[in-house]
This record gives C-alpha cells, structure tokens and sequence, in this order.
C-alpha cells in the first residue's frame, strides 16, 4: 500500500502526513490540504460489496490515512459508526419514484455531517498522540446549521479539546438553533452572529492564518484545528458512502456491477460533493455528478459558465445549510484540476475581487439549480408520488436531478444524496405538501409529520423545544476573532 503524502492547495511545498493535516485543519498560507495523488483501490467492488459498513469504511480510509496502524484506524471506525445510529444499517439506501435515496441522516443530529464528525473527534486524538501534540486543541468551526450541532456532539467533554461553534443569528432553522443552543459540555462554546455564514466561515479561516494570534495563544497553551470539511479529517470519511451508495444499487437491481451511475448532491461549501468526486477518482463508475444548488446558485453559474462570482445578494431559502456565496471545497477541485499556482492566483482573486474564472463546463460535474418554488413542489411530487417526505435540501436536489434529466435526456440510474431528517425543517416541509399548515406553529407540526410520514419524531429531537437554553451569546461578525482571544485567556 503506497504511502500517501498530503500537499497544499496553493504550495505544493507544504506538505504533511495524514495525521498533521488533520491537527494542522488548513495550510499556514489560507491553502486547503489535498492527498499529492489519489489512491487506488487494492479491492474489487465485487469484494467491497460483501463488507459491513464498519469494513468497508476501513478499505476507503487505510488508503487515505496511510500514517495510521491498522489498528488505530479500526479503533476509530468502531467508535463512530456504532448503535448511536437508528438504523441497523449505516446509510441505508432506498427507491422512491425514479432514484435511489441515499439517507445520511440517522445519526444523532439527524444531518449527513455526523457520517464524519462521529469519526473526526477519535482521528483527532489519535493523531493528536502520535504526533506528541501537549496543547489543548481549539476546534473552531463555521456553521450554515448543521455542521455546528454534529461537531458539538463530537467534541462534547472530550479530553484535550475545546470546541467553539459560531452560526448565522438568524439564518437557521428553529431545530437547528436549538440543537446548538442546548448543547451540553463543559467544553463547548455557541455564538450567534449577526451576519450570514460566509461572514463567520471567512472569520474563522482569517483565525487559521493568523500567525500573531496563534503565537500568542500557543504561549497560552492551546493550537487551532477546525471541525468544518475544510480539514481532510472530515473529507475523507464522506468518500466511505458513495461506496456504499453503490453497492446498494447493485443489490436492489439498478445497475450491474461495474456500470455507471449518477449521483446528484445538494451543497453549498462543495465538500459532500468533492468526496464522491473522490470516490470516482479511486475508480467508482459515476458518470455524472450534478451539483445541485439553491437561489444561492454560484456554484450553479460557475459550471455553466466558468465564472465564479460572490458578488451578488444573498438569498435567505428553506433550505439554509446551503445559504452559501463562498464554497471553501471547490478550491480543492480547482487545485485538481489546474496546480498550485493557477489555484493561488484564483484565491487571490476571490479575495480581492470577489470572483475569478476557470472553464469547468465540459467536466464530469454539472451545474442545476432549484428556485424556492421547484424545491416546495418537489417535496410535494416526492410525497404524493411515493408517499416519502424530502427535507428541502434534498429537494433542492430531486428538482435539480429532474430538470437536469429534462434538459439532456440522461437517464443513467441515479442516486440523490439526502442530507437531512424532514424533521429538521417540519414547518417548510408540510406548507410545501399543504399549504393548510401555514399559521401552525412549528413545534406542534412535528405530531403532522409524524402521521403523514409514518416515520417517529427522532428521539435527538423530541421535546427539544423544552430543553433548557445553555448557550445565548450572540455578536457582531466583525468581533469573531475578539471573542476568541478573550474566551480562550479569560
């Protein structure tokens, strides 16, 4: 098994082990870490498909984390992907109408980001100790919503490790914000900012390089690592279920071993996506990803055009974890598909300029987007058709599969990545199937979703409304890094 070295995105003289990239979260100059080359699989698919998710994941990561022992790396597989999930089967995938429904959402904060972050803590700490590290790590992590609670849940009372969340004030759902802002843990921090998530993603990385105060804060005892798909920790654990994805397709007949498939992700920052690109790049027959996006389409435009521009107004959707101008992960694509120098002069750009282009439009990765319109009536088309209830991000993604379908005729099997319970946004949801829900308050809907959907109230979430509130500081976007500074030395 060749070693796999990781170089940055913007200097390809940066380098690290697996293990320094997942403490190090980002490169010193503002870079990303990517593996120097691909691995690939030193196991057939038909080998892969009689494995449990637990040995399968272990086949994908050994791969990528080639500086862990085997039993190290089995350790921290056995402990994430446990019976904290609901389901006997981790990542179960299902048919309704014309895809297969990959459903990421059954861990304990009812969102795909637990598929990593239930694993990231126990990388974290394994690496922590082989590479000697004796300060405390400070996790700090950006949110659009649900990165934020499945990070909590991770770090919560971990020895060695602090944990500070900061999220859109008002740009989450009522679920959401609760699920953070009850958290518990003698070592987690939540703020709220007044601003969007670019505005906090954009503070925390600015933190990352900042060499002064990570001088000052090492003197002190503690190091930043970040919790966010920025940091490879949190990537490569994601490539395990496009895999399993499938292997699953295999099995329920929509295609023969070997054939391709293709795969439609709902995302914002680009990294659930970026994984199963991933994944074909260690040899899965995906023949087409479709990035799917809300009103907030740069990605969107910049497939279709080559143009990658902020600079426009932010849209304030349903579907919120996607409310997203600035998606960190595609910088790792960009690197991939150009180098080093291209990649560093295309960041440059996005910061000064606010945009930068690179014609991507005749790739593998296809733009589509849904208006809030299309996403409301694909959860009502999804309902209706097979009685099954979509969250509104994976409807983002049905409505961008099927217009995407109707405008190239491409009918390859396909899998629609889904990334959250319809729970976490109740109210949307049912307006969306009925518009009679219209004045009802959201907490008392979850009783209606009960019904209609046949699917119980997820115990993480039942009678979250009445749990006390732990966390309810809130500040200016500018004050990010003041706040940091003087929680970490109070």
């Amino acid at each position: 098994m060749k070693n796999i070295k990781y170089v940055g995105t913007r200097n390809k003289s940066i380098t690290a082990t697996a293990s320094e990239a997942i403490l190090k979260g980002i490169c010193d100059d503002g870079g990303l870490f990517i593996p120097e080359e691909f691995p690939v699989l030193d196991k057939s698919l038909e080998e892969l498909s009689t494995l449990s998710y637990q040995d399968l994941a272990y086949e994908v990561l050994k791969l990528f984390l080639t500086d862990f022992t085997e039993e190290e790396l089995r350790y921290c597989i056995n402990s994430a992907y446990d019976s904290k999930f609901d389901t006997p089967e981790i990542a179960p995938l299902v048919k309704k109408a014309d895809v297969g429904i990959l459903e990421l959402f059954h861990g304990r904060t009812i969102a795909f980001k637990d598929m990593a972050l239930s694993i990231l803590p126990y990388l974290m700490k394994t690496a922590a100790k082989k590479n000697g590290m004796d300060k405390e790590i400070v996790i700090l992590t950006a949110t659009s919503g649900d990165t934020g609670k499945a990070a909590l849940e991770g770090f919560a009372n971990v020895e060695g490790i602090r944990i500070m969340v900061f999220f859109p004030e008002d740009g989450v759902s009522p679920v959401q914000k609760l699920q953070m802002t009850t958290q518990e843990g003698a070592n987690t921090a939540v703020i709220g900012i007044k601003g969007n998530f670019d505005d906090a993603q954009t503070a925390v990385k600015t933190i990352f390089t900042d060499k002064e105060l990570a001088k000052d804060l090492e003197e002190k005892g503690f190091v930043f690592s970040s919790a966010n798909s920025i940091n490879i920790g949190r990537l490569v654990p994601q490539v395990v279920y496009y895999f399993k994805a499938y292997i699953e397709m295999v099995k329920l007949g929509e295609v023969k071993m070997g054939e391709e498939i293709n795969v439609t992700v709902p995302t914002g920052n680009f990294g659930n996506i970026l994984a199963g690109y991933f994944a074909k790049k260690m040899g899965l027959p995906v023949k087409t990803f479709i990035c799917a996006s809300n009103e907030n389409k740069v990605l969107y435009d910049f497939f279709n055009t080559g143009v990658y521009d902020k600079n426009r107004s932010f849209a304030v959707t349903t579907s919120p974890s996607m409310d997203i101008l600035i998606s960190s992960n595609l910088e790792r694509l960009l690197c991939m598909k150009s180098d080093q120098s291209a990649t560093k002069t295309l960041m440059e750009s996005l910061n000064k300029e606010g945009k930068y282009t690179l014609d991507l439009t005749k790739g593998d990765i296809k733009g589509e987007y849904a208006t809030e319109a299309e996403t409301a009536a694909a959860i009502k088309e999804m309902y209706e058709k097979a009685g099954y209830v979509l969250d509104t991000h994976t409807a983002v993604a049905y409505a961008s599969y099927e217009k995407y379908k109707a405008k190239t005729g491409d009918n390859t099997p396909a899998v629609i990545v889904s990334t959250a319970s319809p729970y976490k946004f109740t109210k949307d949801v049912l307006v969306s199937i009925d518009k009679k829900y219209e004045d009802k308050d959201f907490f008392s809907l979850m009783g209606e979703l009960e019904k209609i959907s046949g699917v119980e109230i997820p115990a993480p979430i039942k009678g979250i409304e009445n749990r006390p509130i732990l966390h309810n500081t809130v500040i200016e976007k500018d004050s990010i890094k003041d706040f940091v500074k003087e929680h970490l030395t109070k």
